[in-house]
């Protein structure tokens, strides 16, 4: 039986046959080796033909999902074993259907009995499986050995080269013996760390070679498995004359059986490295359309040909470098940790390459669904791009659940070398809310900045087919994945620019009336001017703009020289790195345990602030309470950075229980400092309840030293005038101030009445409800002379 078509295995089923029977020795090594948890436990058994085996795991106490891709399998199963209980019958083709019907919280056991050797993508499929296993999990693979099978069934069994590849990664491997079937129980972590390998030196002078870039209808790579012992692409070395992509075609079909036209085939990059100290140059042709059966036509030299995962190349062992640099261009980050190497990448006019897999789809519809429903998206333009616009294909490294989380969920695509998110593509509620306060008209032109190539597609897509994004970043690298992946899955209507973003749009790309619309995506201290003077009158920039330390999406509209602020939106981005970054002052207190941060305006004088602090501590509570349904207190947040002068944030770096203060580790609170003293405020329980909606916490402002009483009082007032103007009992409806920004430069008298925060490019007039009224008179503070190094 070494059938390879669904229409055989469904023939076999109806005339009646089976396979081996479930023995003893099986029954007894899985009830010692694979137990159900107390309580009992979630079970998969993929490839169940008649039942069998799910049947027995359900007696081990296991409620069981039970799948095969016939039909004729299924209803025996159901028929043989209709008097089992906690069995679900799922038809189900592991290697090619959405695994929607599975459970979505994963299982204790998953079995795989005398059908691994029919699974064409091997890896995948077992990397797909162990995803699935919860902690303390096992997957267990019965499988028939090469060994003792005859030559001509050697189809149905494994050899010891397979079985040391599929037992890679593994935290523990177990192998036992059933009556000639090896049965082995895999456990921990299917992870082995992906590494870029050698082969043996050559002996040319120098070699030149092709390799082939094919995907399936699903997005997924091909790669061979060597008998070298790793992965590679198809591709070899040229011939005579031959172009570079003419030899990735000849070699496709040398080795894998499958057949494209010379012109579906794209020389995308030349990659320069040596091999032993032989110089190297390889071709990456990226295949964008194939026909035939795959067929490991050169089996002396490859043991077979699997379709990958882009999300799991992180972790399938070892792949050959020169195979490993050419995924890297086209996909680039998919393989981590790759060293650098010289690539020149050629401007060929490439199409998109379609290929997604159908939980793709049924995933991206449900997070669309999701932003909809939470009212961030609110027009169908921005709906239908989020159904539409493949997120997935634009952040390769993570699995298709976590590419769609409708949640809160960024996927971080860089780090520096600290380990800080530098680039990622940002939670798609964000994205839908900031798209929607750009308003965009169909065909608007539009500057972005902060490239990663998704976002830029949201836009191009919302403003139509006569849409066009300009996209600029000041990461090389990142603008080399952008444009790969807007060539991969690009409508074609966003231009990728490595540029710095304060400076603009290069001139040559901006429209002559300016963008209709502008959107950052990266945490900005400033405006910069270029963003105002590069935007159409009446267009709208939208920036998550930093005051006083809070982050708020602002939607601003340009009226002659001054923004308008029309919308805000509470968020997180990641740091600005370019000309604008400006890092935020800071002093350190008793010894680093506080850090005091003023991120906007001078640092404070701190002498004798650290004698305060280890003095009386004085309190004074608001009155002003919360319950846990409204929480949520951004907005007082922001209303004390703009309103109190000497504001800054005093963050801890101990416990409450360790330090002098009440505020949790590594958080911050806001602040205001006078001389050699310190006010604070926090949010204090006052009522526990078992039902969180019944719980209560009141603001209190602690103080220390001299003026600490005057300062508390002054957080206090500002509390006070926050509840009673700004504060609504739907956390959604706070009320925002009303916002300008004006050049840097423009007169006092000019500007409107309000409370004023300076930045270097722009004066931000604040005004806010209820601020006529009289509050207690600043306290004074001296002025550092010497700003603290920036964090």
């Amino acid at each position: 039986m070494t059938y390879t078509a669904r229409n055989e295995w469904e023939q076999h089923f109806s005339d009646g046959r089976g396979f081996r029977q479930v023995g003893e020795r099986e029954r007894e090594l899985l009830a010692e080796h694979t137990s159900a948890p107390d309580g009992g436990g979630r079970a998969l058994d993929v490839g169940c033909g008649t039942g069998e085996l799910a049947a027995y795991l359900a007696s081990l106490g296991y409620t069981v999902d039970a799948c095969d891709f016939t039909d004729s399998a299924l209803a025996r199963a159901r028929e043989e074993h209709a008097d089992v209980e906690g069995v679900r019958w799922l038809q189900l083709d592991i290697e090619l259907d959405d695994p929607a019907p599975l459970h979505e919280e994963g299982y204790d056991l998953i079995t795989l009995r005398l059908m691994y050797p029919f699974v064409q993508d091997r890896g995948r499929v077992l990397h797909g499986l162990g995803e699935r296993l919860r902690d303390g999990g096992a997957l267990v693979i019965i499988t028939p050995v090469a060994q003792t099978t005859p030559e001509e069934r050697r189809g149905i069994a494994l050899d010891e080269d397979e079985i040391a590849v599929l037992a890679a990664g593994w935290e523990t491997v177990e192998r036992l013996d059933a009556d000639g079937l090896a049965v082995l129980v895999l456990r921990g972590p299917c992870h082995a760390d992906t590494r870029a390998v050698e082969t043996r030196p050559t002996t040319g002078h120098a070699l030149t070679g092709a390799l082939a870039v094919v995907t399936d209808d699903a997005g997924r790579v091909l790669l061979g498995r060597s008998r070298r012992g790793m992965l590679e692409l198809p591709g070899g070395k040229t011939c005579g004359p031959e172009g570079f992509a003419a030899a990735a075609v000849r070699e496709l079909a040398e080795e894998t059986g499958l057949v494209a036209g010379p012109a579906d085939a794209y020389v995308v990059t030349m990659v320069v490295d040596d091999s032993h100290g032989i110089p190297r140059l390889t071709a990456v042709v990226r295949i964008t359309a194939w026909t035939g059966t795959l067929t490991n036509v050169e089996a002396d030299k490859f043991d077979r040909w699997e379709f990958f995962d882009l999300h799991a190349l992180a972790c399938v062992g070892d792949v050959f470098v020169p195979a490993a640099r050419a995924i890297d261009s086209v996909w680039p980050g998919v393989i981590p940790d790759l060293p650098p190497v010289v690539s020149y990448p050629l401007a060929t006019e490439q199409p998109p390459v379609p290929g997604e897999p159908g939980e793709a789809a049924r995933l991206r519809q449900a997070m669309a669904q999701t932003v909809a429903d939470g009212g961030w998206a609110r027009s169908e333009p921005v709906r239908d791009a989020l159904r539409t616009v493949p997120r997935h294909r634009f952040a390769p490294e993570v699995n298709l659940a976590a590419a769609y989380d409708g949640g809160d969920r960024a996927v971080i695509t860089r780090r520096d070398e600290t380990g800080t998110a530098i680039s990622s593509v940002s939670a798609a509620w964000l994205q839908a809310d900031m798209l929607e306060s750009l308003r965009l008209r169909p065909g608007a032109i539009v500057f972005e900045a902060g490239s990663g190539g998704y976002n830029a597609e949201l836009i191009a897509h919302a403003a139509g087919p006569d849409g066009r994004v300009v996209s600029v970043d000041i990461d090389p690298w990142v603008v080399r994945r952008t444009r790969a992946f807007l060539t991969e899955a690009g409508s074609g209507r966003v231009t990728a620019v490595e540029a710095d973003a304060p400076l603009g749009a290069p001139a040559h790309l901006a429209p002559r009336g300016g963008f209709d619309g502008s959107m950052i995506t990266y945490n900005c201290w400033d405006v910069s001017p270029a963003w105002r003077e590069q935007l159409a009158e009446g267009g709208r920039l939208v920036l998550p703009l930093e005051m006083g330390g809070y982050t708020r999406a602002i939607a601003f509209e340009r009226r002659g020289e001054v923004l308008h602020a029309r919308r805000f939106t509470y968020c997180g981005f990641v740091r600005d790195q370019g000309q604008q970054a400006r890092p935020a002052p800071v002093v350190p207190l008793l010894d680093g345990v506080l850090t005091l941060r003023f991120d906007d305006g001078a640092a404070a004088r701190t002498e004798g602030l650290e004698e305060a602090l280890r003095g009386r501590r004085h309190e004074v509570a608001t009155g002003v309470t919360m319950r846990a349904a409204n929480s949520y207190y951004g907005s007082l947040q922001l209303y004390a950075a703009t309103t109190l002068p000497a504001f800054c944030r005093l963050v801890a770096r101990q416990a409450p229980e360790e330090g002098v203060t009440a505020i949790a580790k590594d958080r911050d609170a806001p602040a205001i400092v006078g001389e050699a003293s310190l006010a604070y405020l926090l949010h204090v329980q006052t009522k526990d309840s078992d039902r969180p909606e019944h719980r209560e916490w009141e603001w209190v402002a602690h103080a220390f030293g001299e003026q600490g009483p005057e300062l508390a009082e002054r957080l206090v007032a500002t509390v006070r005038a926050w509840d009673r103007h700004i504060r609504a009992d739907d956390n959604d409806r706070h009320a925002d101030p009303v916002l300008t920004a004006h050049p840097a430069g423009t007169p006092d008298d000019a500007l409107p009445a309000g409370d004023v925060l300076d930045k270097l490019h722009s004066r931000l007039v604040f005004r806010w409800p209820g601020r006529d009224a009289v509050l207690p008179a600043p306290v004074e503070r001296p002025v550092a002379d010497v700003v603290a190094e920036g964090v």
